[in-house]
């Protein structure tokens, strides 16, 4: 009892004192500003220092004559090549380049007709642009609509004439088709973004004797077969001025080129990985035979001996035009190296991947589409845009061949009487324009492994 009264007394005389935190200390600072920064990156020891010296003054002496003679000793404004060099013979003549600009970029297609080209590519641009947005319906029928109906709607508007006489009926059903689809997919994503329902879902109702998994795409189908009939009322009443296919160049040129081949890479390219792959012998070696025979030779002998013995072993009263045998002969080129790609992708994946699919009862087909493939085109991102950039690139061989694309017509300007001999500054405008175009997708496709979180 004593022991306990001597606690109680202890207790009472020294009462328990609170804790109290202590004041958290600031976060460490990590932004030094510009002067940190070169201080930190540039100047940080004496060999860096003396590095970043002779590095600059490196730059010094190549930089300072490339924009004497590009920018600052340049002549912009001349009638002709001759009163450029009067006046600055140092300088790079750009008056050349300014006049023949409209033909680097549209070839030899009429200028009153030029609108046509600028709203074709707009069009694909709004089209693809609509895939950026969270509320755009049937983001996977957008993509693969952009990728079978759009050529066949810009191909009208870049070839013009009346449909059933310079155009097949079928070309224009299928513009009409493609243009029904644009409309119904921006009034739908318009609706959507001022909180009202998509307009296809007011005909959900009306198919109320189907399932409810049946009946939203099916009011989506009505809604755009019903669009495509008025596209095409309004099409087959309208006749466009009609372009022939030799008019067409420059960038415009290139662009399609390059943006045909790039979209039909993929899927010729799942072809002939999948037959590769295959267990049927035909089909395994015919892929092959493919895969190595395109891929043992060089892209400018494809398009020679597209240009010369396609027309062989077609009908005599089957005429081909030139840029269609270009088209195929890049698309079968670069197809056969995104096969390759796309073997690697289809090699890394685990089988048990494969195993699970098999045990959920997935067929083939749906193993590949479903499972497979979404996980090789994703690992296998950096690889593929190598190729997209290097097929960019390549699509200036056409001019071997006589198709005016943007080098071709940059070679013209030296030809011309007015400017005759001038040959670097249109080689340098078309480095810049195709640097401005492999870098972008070059971001674009870091930018996409982020996203995707490749490295995971």
């Amino acid at each position: 009892m004593k022991e306990n009264d001597l606690v109680n007394a202890n207790r009472e005389s020294s009462p328990l004192r609170q804790f109290k935190a202590t004041s958290s200390r600031p976060p460490i600072n990590t932004s030094r500003g510009l002067v940190g920064w070169v201080r930190a990156k540039l100047f940080n020891n004496v060999w860096n220092t003396v590095l970043t010296l002779c590095v600059f003054v490196l730059l010094y002496f190549v930089l300072k004559p490339a924009l004497n003679w590009a920018i600052f000793d340049a002549v912009w404004r001349a009638a002709n090549r001759r009163q450029c060099l009067a006046i600055s013979p140092d300088g790079a003549c750009w008056a050349g380049v300014i006049d023949w600009f409209n033909n680097l970029i549209y070839g030899r297609y009429p200028e009153p007709q030029q609108w046509r080209v600028n709203i074709g590519f707009l069009l694909g641009v709004a089209w693809l642009a609509s895939l950026t947005f969270k509320k755009t319906p049937y983001k996977v029928w957008v993509g693969i609509c952009a990728i079978v109906l759009y050529p066949f709607l810009a191909s009208y508007l870049f070839l013009g004439g009346s449909i059933g006489h310079d155009i097949s009926v079928f070309h224009g059903v299928m513009s009409a088709a493609a243009l029904g689809f644009f409309v119904l997919l921006y009034m739908n994503l318009v609706m959507r973004l001022f909180g009202k329902k998509c307009l296809h879902e007011y005909v959900v109702s009306r198919f109320t004797t189907l399932s409810l998994r049946n009946a939203k795409p099916m009011a989506f189908v009505t809604s755009w077969l019903i669009m495509s009939v008025v596209m095409a009322i309004v099409l087959f009443r309208v006749s466009l001025v009609l372009v022939p296919i030799d008019h067409w160049g420059g960038l415009f040129l290139t662009f399609i080129i390059a943006g045909f081949s790039i979209t039909m890479a993929i899927p010729v390219g799942v072809v002939l990985a999948l037959g590769r792959r295959s267990k049927l012998p035909v089909i395994h070696w015919l892929s092959l035979g493919v895969i190595e025979l395109l891929r043992s030779v060089p892209l400018i002998t494809v398009l020679f001996m597209a240009v010369t013995l396609l027309p062989i072993f077609l009908p005599a009263d089957v005429q081909i035009n030139k840029l269609s045998q270009v088209l195929v002969a890049v698309c079968l080129f670069a197809g056969a190296y995104m096969a390759e790609n796309i073997r690697g992708g289809l090699q890394a994946i685990p089988v048990g991947q494969y195993e699970a699919a098999q045990t959920l009862g997935l067929g083939y087909w749906k193993t590949m589409v479903l499972v497979i493939l979404p996980q090789a085109l994703r690992m296998m991102i950096p690889n593929i845009m190598t190729s997209f950039i290097s097929l960019l690139k390549d699509t200036t061989l056409v001019s071997i061949i006589g198709l005016f694309d943007i080098m071709l017509m940059a070679r013209n300007i030296a030809n011309d009487k007015h400017w005759l001999g001038l040959d670097t500054e249109p080689l340098v405008l078309i480095s810049i324009i195709f640097f401005v175009l492999c870098y972008g997708m070059s971001q674009y496709s870091l930018n996409l492994e982020k996203r995707l979180k490749v490295d995971r």
